[in-house]
């Protein structure tokens, strides 16, 4: 089983108790840092969100089912009190947990159910390994988690008539950025591209200080809308294989002269900053 599917087993088993993203990860066999990126990228979900919103459709549940103690349902689900879990259950289902009790049903409410994995794993050409200068990227920067990330493709397309017109740009390559993430899932995207300094760059405009590193490079040449299978086959089979460990660095993905944004073809590359370590 993948680090993803252990997670995800232990998740399902422990979620009515007080576990972390520290237990997860261990359960998973993989660090806190890996757990949250594999996880994010293999399920479309932040881990913790995910934890939370599946304490919470189940109290969800237990509402409507009629339990007639609201603090025993918000205790059950890991909240200390009365008022965190209204807060937190009106941000998940946008209903305090008294309307979901009185109407008595589910119908309106988004459940977050089980996550069954499925088999999404692609085959890919061996990765090659670069050490790489340190890079300074400009573009244009937006905060993201994996809940959120389906905006990316709309922020090339505002990033994309600047394309060659950034001051200072260096080649005509273009680089997606993740890069400031954290535990809870959240990451910064930036597209943009090699600038030689930031002297030039306006003010509004988003900056990557990308260090020298090495890299582990792979491939990937179908559409750009499958890239996903091939981040997931990276987190859940080659990288835990592999006895290397990412490093926690901005990574990136390359688009060269051959992709062509109007289609989505021509493929792209991505690039996992590594250090080499014992398994």
């Amino acid at each position: 089983m993948d680090p993803v599917g252990k997670a995800l087993w232990f998740i399902e088993s422990h979620y009515a108790h007080d576990i972390t993203l520290e237990a997860i990860a261990d359960a998973g066999g993989v660090s806190r840092y890996y757990l949250s990126r594999a996880f994010g990228y293999s399920t479309g979900h932040s881990i913790m969100r995910y934890v939370r919103a599946r304490r919470l459709t189940e109290a969800a549940r237990t509402l409507v089912d009629g339990a007639p103690d609201i603090l025993a349902v918000a205790l059950d689900a890991g909240y200390g009190s009365h008022e965190a879990f209204t807060r937190a259950f009106r941000d998940q289902f946008g209903m305090t947990p008294e309307q979901a009790r009185a109407q008595g049903h589910l119908r309106n409410i988004e459940l977050v159910e089980p996550i069954r994995m499925e088999e999404t794993l692609t085959t890919l050409e061996a990765p090659r390994f670069v050490n790489h200068k340190a890079l300074l990227i400009a573009g244009l920067g937006d905060r993201y988690d994996f809940e959120s990330n389906a905006g990316i493709p709309a922020q090339w397309q505002r990033f994309l008539p600047h394309f060659g017109h950034v001051p200072g740009q260096v080649g005509n390559v273009a680089y997606g950025v993740c890069c400031n993430s954290d535990d809870a899932g959240n990451f910064d995207y930036v597209c943009g591209v090699e600038v030689s300094d930031f002297s030039g760059i306006p003010k509004d405009s988003a900056r990557v200080r990308v260090p020298e590193q090495r890299y582990v490079v792979f491939a990937h040449r179908d559409h750009i809308s499958k890239i996903r299978s091939t981040w997931h086959t990276i987190w859940n089979k080659w990288l835990p294989e592999s006895g290397h460990h990412v490093v926690d660095a901005p990574f990136f993905e390359r688009y060269g002269e051959e992709f062509d944004s109007m289609t989505g073809n021509g493929g792209c590359e991505i690039w996992l900053p590594i250090s080499t370590k014992s398994a």
